[in-house]
């Protein structure tokens, strides 16, 4: 097998997001374009020959071809071994898992996450770090740096891989072990959740519905929630990860699981549903006709930990992201331990995980984990409310509205503004900030403004400051607006405003959440000149 040295020049479109390069499938079937980005994620990294590389992703379109020219640019730049998840499936937290567990020196995940796929479609390609998360700023911007100046790639000639059966392979000398992933990962769920208690729950007559959106949970919800925990057959839904996701959107919201959204609302709904997305780190959770917000999801779960076995011995913090509601904070605040605000993107999370800092940590965009592994985890968020429900005996409404009893109502909404042309999105997002040191003092029906500021962050840990982060409104009642500009799309820019009113009394906690929030989607649009900017009267997704 020869290794061939092929010439190349730059891209000038490779900087990594938040969560690694996305871009539509066609701009990385460009001739080289795969290839630069790949070639620039070994470049910046020392120490990596002879190690191991975890590699996978969730199915979509180009995934199985992407994973070919990999492990061939692997084997050419002296890869040891390559941890493959047969049929190239491997869901984001089972990559983290493979890459703790196997002390790999880092992953390549192949995802868009909740973006559609197929040939048409999105693609995305992501570097995770040795301790199972994704790579930082530093390495990100290292990784774009060596983009930025490429002049050529190496590859290795020889046959593909079959990727379906499990077994080692040589590619030159490299061994490629094609692994079964879900066993993996299954096992970790089993060791950190009372799978007898939830066992029980289910023979009782507990029903439950989980949709993966034909994306790549699908494998790992059937082993886990129908072969070891017993669930009828038929209880996961569009289990059969798909190039193009059946077709849909694999987002798990209440705009494109539409499907579970009809059963949970309809006559006799189960008592439980739930989906997760496209590489399976994110979650929603229902009960009959109830949606839980991912807000009070963290929140619940939080205050619920010392019920599970493997937080038995209480948790040590939590950390949110900023846009995420401060329904988290109250329940650190009664635990006594200590509540981090981060920015956006789950690599922040990944220094205080580290560091001991924090054990639960989530995002309001539907992503909840734990320092069980570096991502967030739609199944374990999953795994962990069956496992409360079986030990409080309390269905979900009830477990929701005991925890507002308890600490508080939290309205909280997004609205997504999606694919908005990019100028008129940066040109809001400008004119809000200039016009800031103006704004507290300032009364918007009777809501008076106390704090208005561009997040900026200082990580705890190695001091690293993140700045431009997203735009807050805070309110003298602790109301709050944030705006900013999403990193996850291929297609424009999408403008997200969140919403987030407290409410303390009782009597006053079962509104519509729309409702209660009014004054503040009036204030927002105000304050930002949504309309003006966007020209839409309404936003594209709410949740």
């Amino acid at each position: 097998m020869n290794i061939r040295t092929v010439a190349t020049k730059p891209f000038d479109d490779q900087k990594p997001g938040t969560s690694g390069l996305r871009k539509a499938v066609t701009t990385f079937q460009q001739p080289h374009y795969l290839e630069n980005f790949i070639q620039s994620i070994f470049d910046s990294l020392d120490h990596y020959q002879g190690q191991r590389l975890v590699l996978g992703g969730d199915g979509r379109y180009y995934n199985r071809t992407a994973i070919q020219t990999i492990l061939k640019m692997a084997a050419a730049n002296g890869v040891g071994r390559v941890l493959v998840g047969q049929g190239g499936i491997l869901s984001t937290p089972a990559a983290s898992c493979l890459i703790r567990q196997y002390k790999a020196f880092g992953g390549i995940i192949l995802s868009a996450s909740h973006n559609p796929g197929g040939p048409d479609g999105d693609f995305g390609v992501k570097f995770n770090t040795p301790n199972g998360g994704p790579a930082p700023a530093d390495v990100t911007e290292a990784i774009f740096t060596k983009s930025k100046a490429i002049t050529e790639y190496k590859v290795l000639d020889g046959d593909d891989v079959n990727l379906d059966q499990q077994g080692e392979y040589k590619l030159g000398e490299m061994t490629v072990e094609v692994v079964d992933s879900v066993a993996i990962y299954a096992d970790l769920m089993a060791s950190i959740f009372d799978f007898d208690a939830i066992r029980q729950l289910l023979s009782d007559g507990f029903r439950i519905v989980m949709d993966s959106l034909h994306a790549v949970t699908g494998p790992y919800a059937k082993e886990i929630l129908e072969n070891r925990l017993n669930a009828p057959l038929g209880t996961v839904r569009n289990g059969e990860p798909l190039e193009d996701f059946g077709g849909g959107h694999p987002d798990p919201n209440l705009v494109y699981a539409r499907e579970l959204v009809e059963i949970m609302y309809g006559e006799n709904p189960p008592e439980f549903g739930a989906a997760s997305d496209g590489d399976g780190d994110r979650n929603m959770i229902l009960g009959s006709k109830f949606f839980v917000t991912p807000s009070d999801s963290l929140a619940i779960l939080a205050a619920n930990a010392t019920l599970i076995p493997g937080y038995a011995q209480g948790i040590t913090g939590i950390a949110r992201s900023m846009p995420t509601s401060q329904a988290p904070d109250r329940v650190a605040k009664q635990l006594g331990i200590d509540c981090y605000e981060t920015p956006t993107g789950w690599k922040f999370f990944g220094n205080l995980l580290d560091a001991g800092k924090i054990t639960l940590c989530g995002e309001e965009s539907f992503g909840t984990g734990s320092n069980h592994i570096r991502e967030k985890d739609g199944l374990w968020a999953i795994l962990f409310w069956l496992n409360v429900i079986a030990k409080r005996g309390q269905t979900v409404e009830e477990i929701v509205k005991d925890h507002w009893s308890q600490y508080g109502r939290t309205y909280y909404s997004r609205h997504d503004y999606e694919e908005v042309e990019k100028d008129p999105a940066n040109q809001l997002m400008e004119t809000l900030r200039s016009n800031l040191s103006t704004l507290p003092g300032k009364q918007y029906n009777g809501y008076e403004i106390d704090l208005a500021d561009d997040f900026s962050y200082t990580d705890p840990i190695d001091g690293s400051i993140a700045e431009k982060q997203g735009v807050r409104i805070v309110f003298k009642d602790g109301s709050r607006i944030v705006f900013r500009l999403s990193g996850t799309g291929t297609q424009g820019a999408t403008l997200r405003v969140y919403l987030e009113r407290y409410e303390p009394q009782q009597g006053k906690q079962n509104e519509d959440t729309q409702t209660a929030l009014s004054d503040l989607i009036n204030i927002a649009d105000e304050i930002a000149q949504i309309k003006t900017f966007t020209g839409r009267n309404e936003p594209s997704v709410i949740t």
